[in-house]
């Protein structure tokens, strides 16, 4: 599995199409994929992210979580048994994103021990942050649409982008992460992503 994380708007999403694309063209059996997703936990998630339900960051934290076991392991469309049948999982957003948004308001640890199990049933083979300036990616949200969710707001942006490096130096041990500058054009970021893919794929997917 290929998990692409990054900030909002860092352009994640465009990049997974144009990977599919690059791959499928070379014969491999793709997967995108994308969380929260769009089954019953993700959906109560999204409504959260948008302010139509009120509720706290921990019960945020939990569902998140509770949702990426679903992702997981559910018998319609489970991404381990994707990974089993030999098809190439690309995730948008996998548990880096809940460490970097979910410790502005709790402590990682805890994050980190609340997505232990998803963990030990799936590590990515690689994980993917495309790095973009937050103010980059504020002006290309804003560009795109008119309503916001809680977390796209640019003070809230900076430190996740902090965050996330904070959770990658904490799992340095245990999790394979590529850095990919981002605030390079569309098609230079694409080949950056496809030459370290081509590398994990030269020493074989683990899982």
């Amino acid at each position: 599995m290929i998990v692409f994380e990054g900030i909002d708007g860092s352009g994640k999403s465009t990049q997974i199409k144009r990977i599919s694309r690059r791959l499928e063209i070379s014969g491999y059996k793709v997967y995108p994929t994308f969380e929260p997703t769009d089954g019953p936990i993700g959906s109560l998630i999204r409504q959260m992210l948008s302010g139509k339900v009120a509720t706290d960051q921990r019960t945020i934290a939990s569902l998140f979580a509770a949702d990426r076991t679903d992702h997981l392991v559910n018998k319609e469309n489970g991404i381990r048994h994707k990974v089993d049948k030999g098809q190439i999982v690309l995730c948008d957003r996998y548990y880096f994103s809940s460490y970097a948004y979910h410790a502005q308001y709790i402590d990682m640890k805890w994050v980190i021990h609340a997505n232990s199990l998803n963990a030990d049933i799936l590590r990515p083979d690689v994980t993917i942050f495309i790095d973009v300036d937050p103010d980059i990616c504020f002006e290309r949200i804003k560009s795109n649409r008119s309503n916001f969710d809680m977390y796209e707001k640019i003070d809230i942006m900076k430190k996740v982008r902090a965050n996330y490096f904070k959770a990658f130096d904490t799992l340095k041990d245990l999790e394979k992460v590529v850095i990919i500058n981002g605030n390079s054009s569309m098609e230079k970021v694409e080949d950056a992503i496809s030459k370290e893919i081509k590398k994990i794929f030269s020493t074989g997917l683990k899982t």
